[in-house]
């Protein structure tokens, strides 16, 4: 490994390394072999969950760690296992959903485990939330009878960052609030869960200080993580506060800008 080579490359997965028809180029995957076949460690660091990491771990070749569920999952992408998980309890759960059904009652929800997701009969479906990836309509008390890894709440007509700004005033006591998409779906995990909380907490177990870690991102949910990162890119086409917060930029997720980077590094 080049002794100017990070020793941690922490990435986000859709709008940065993913491209907008869902694959992840050659080029791509190439740059990230070059990862650990340095030496370095390899993490990536998505708001997905486990179940939608299958096709992420034949891409990447098995290589690298993934902490998932914006923080919530520690999974290995060798195994395909999950390795730990940070979960909000039932009782958490239910006063949560209370105080948002009380600010907004057109929100819908669903709530996340490491293996499936259940969801509310009236809950959108989105591009990945097809019942094939593991989904289930429940009611009220189950909804809200066992503890998960994430809380998901859609409004079907809200913008994220205003819905966001104001479900942190109502329930941030409880439980940490962001968003990763263009629509009004809210991402809630486990009170100071975070990715940045993750990926600190990993590189902690190896020895590894924030200054060691260059992180790549592209939307609200990984502020935490390239804030706390020694270096932090975000990609063309992120977010503003996102491309405001950065250290760095590179070219778009569609240019492979994230694997333009690596190259570099990882000569």
């Amino acid at each position: 490994m080049s002794k100017s080579a990070p020793r941690v490359i922490a990435t986000d997965l859709d709008g940065t390394i993913v491209r907008s028809d869902g694959t992840i180029s050659a080029r791509t995957v190439s740059a990230l072999a070059r990862v650990e076949r340095a030496g370095s460690m390899l993490v990536m660091v998505t708001g997905r969950p486990p179940r939608w990491m299958t096709d992420i771990a034949a891409s990447v070749g098995h290589r690298g760690v993934a902490i998932c569920a914006n923080g919530a999952v520690l999974y290995d992408l060798h195994t395909e296992t999950v390795v730990r998980a940070d979960e909000i309890p039932p009782d958490v759960l239910a006063e949560t959903i209370g105080r948002l059904r009380g600010i907004a009652p057109e929100l819908r929800f669903s709530v996340e485990y490491p293996d499936e997701f259940v969801y509310e009969a009236r809950y959108e479906m989105g591009r990945w939330d097809a019942r094939k990836f593991g989904g289930r309509p429940v009611g009220d008390g189950e909804l809200v009878s066992r503890a998960g890894t994430k809380l998901l709440a859609f409004h079907p007509d809200a913008d994220p960052d205003t819905l966001s700004e104001k479900a942190t005033q109502a329930v941030g006591d409880l439980v940490t609030v962001t968003h990763s998409s263009g629509r009004g779906l809210l991402e809630m995990s486990a009170l100071g869960v975070t990715k940045a909380s993750a990926l600190a907490s990993l590189c902690t177990e190896h020895g590894i200080a924030a200054s060691d870690v260059t992180a790549f991102g592209d939307m609200v949910n990984d502020l935490p993580m390239l804030s706390w990162a020694g270096t932090s890119y975000a990609v063309a086409n992120a977010h503003p506060l996102v491309l405001a917060a950065v250290t760095h930029r590179t070219s778009r997720n569609d240019d492979d800008g994230v694997a333009g980077v690596l190259e570099r590094l990882f000569p």
